[in-house]
């Protein structure tokens, strides 16, 4: 069937990731990934692993527009707003102990009517890109979101990131607009690309 893909059996629960839907995922890019990798839920003993791979690209990159690496009282802070059920989640890909990388689903504003908008990220370790890790995450956790009272997924993708617009389209998500210059890192300015996924409609099934 068009737009299922089969995921291999060791990525976390069989039962919960066997499969991710989406329009646009191919097939070959879920077979890139190590047999060892397994998708979970993340627990505070990753957090020192999410931080490493996140400080990577605070220094190095625009895809994020932090400049400071985060205390770890803010990183706290951050992993406390994330739960087992809901629309936020947190989402780690491991190879053992190491964690190759993460998916978060967070909110996308503090204005009461955009809860049912998300804001996906995934960031995936320096050496790990190029093997599927990022699919992997990215398809899990909209499992778990089609599950929760989530109309809209958005990401936002400083240009250029091929490799991410390619992610992203692959699961549906689609391009709805451009912000020229929106942040300023090294010494130049960046634009921002903005996608959405739509999932269907909750409001009458929460209502009744």
């Amino acid at each position: 069937m068009p737009g299922r893909v089969r995921l291999r059996a060791t990525f976390g629960d069989p039962g919960r990731y066997g499969f991710v839907t989406s329009r646009c995922a191919r097939p070959d890019t879920m077979e890139r990934m190590d047999s060892r990798l397994r998708i979970a839920p993340a627990d505070l003993d990753d957090l020192g692993w999410i931080a490493g791979i996140y400080h990577h690209y605070v220094r190095t990159s625009p895809a994020t527009f932090e400049v400071e690496p985060r205390t770890d009282a803010t990183w706290r802070a951050w992993f406390d707003g994330f739960g087992g059920r809901g629309r936020y989640r947190l989402l780690v890909a491991r190879d053992g102990e190491r964690v190759l990388g993460y998916a978060s689903s967070s909110t996308y504003r503090p204005r009461a009517a955009y809860a049912s908008s998300v804001e996906t990220s995934v960031y995936i370790d320096a050496g790990s890109t190029g093997h599927g890790v990022g699919s992997g995450l990215l398809g899990a956790l909209l499992i778990e979101l089609a599950t929760e009272d989530v109309h809209r997924a958005c990401a936002g993708i400083a240009l250029p990131n091929p490799a991410s617009v390619r992610l992203h389209e692959e699961f549906g998500y689609r391009h709805v607009g451009t912000f020229t210059e929106q942040g300023r890192k090294f010494g130049r300015y960046w634009d921002v690309a903005w996608f959405e996924r739509a999932f269907p409609d909750r409001s009458a099934e929460e209502a009744s």
